[in-house]
Parts: structure tokens; C-alpha cells; sequence
């Protein structure tokens, strides 16, 4: 624990004891920003502005990708309305279960009765 002497604390203590201090400021804080310098603030809002902008066009692209799926798969199966139905109900409860970690290996197994 090497960061008190960079503080030019005279202990770990003292370090602890700033470092308590500061949180409980920040804490009573109504404005976070008093306590974080703005170049901080700004940065790590670009950041997360990158981070969503990446995120959604990535989301994009997977919409894109699945709606042209659906449209293979629809026209190249005669599926009525209540298998579609079951199956819907199916999936959701396939991906809660499995936390979204949906793998083809898996639908495959499950369609082939091997599951």
C-alpha cells in the first residue's frame, strides 16, 4: 500500500482517514462533480457516450441480421400459429434458463429429440 506515501500521508492511517473523509463528502454531496475534477467527468462521459454508440450500432446490426433470418426461416417452412406460439413460449424459458447464452449446438440437439 504504496499510495499514502504518494498522498505525502505520514501513515496508512492518515491515507485511510482521508480516504474516509472523502467518501463521506462525497456522500453528503448533492453535486458528485465537486468532488471529481471536470476533465474526469468529461472523460468518462465520452467514454460512455462511445461505449452506447458502439453498443447500439452493434445492436443494429444484430436486428438486421436476425430479421433476415426470420424471413429465411418463415419462408422456408409452413409453421402454423400455435407451434409458433409454443414455440415462442418455449425460447423465452430456454433463455431465462440458460441466462441468454443460447447456443445452435443446443437447438440442434433439442430438434433432433437428443435432449
Amino acid at each position: 500500500m504504496k499510495n499514502y506515501e504518494a498522498d505525502n500521508c505520514k501513515s496508512p492511517s492518515e491515507f485511510i482517514e482521508k480516504a474516509i473523509l472523502f467518501y463521506c463528502g462525497y456522500l453528503a454531496s448533492t453535486e458528485y462533480r465537486a468532488y471529481l475534477p471536470g476533465v474526469i467527468v468529461s472523460t468518462m462521459q465520452g467514454s460512455l457516450d462511445s461505449l452506447e454508440d458502439r453498443m447500439a450500432s452493434l445492436l443494429f446490426k444484430i436486428a438486421v441480421e436476425l430479421c433476415m433470418v426470420l424471413h429465411v426461416t418463415a419462408a422456408a417452412n409452413q409453421i402454423d400459429e400455435d407451434t409458433l406460439s409454443r414455440l415462442r413460449g418455449l425460447c423465452v424459458e430456454e433463455v431465462k434458463r440458460l441466462r441468454g447464452a443460447v447456443r445452435l449446438e443446443d437447438a440442434v440437439r433439442f430438434q433432433n429429440g437428443d435432449d
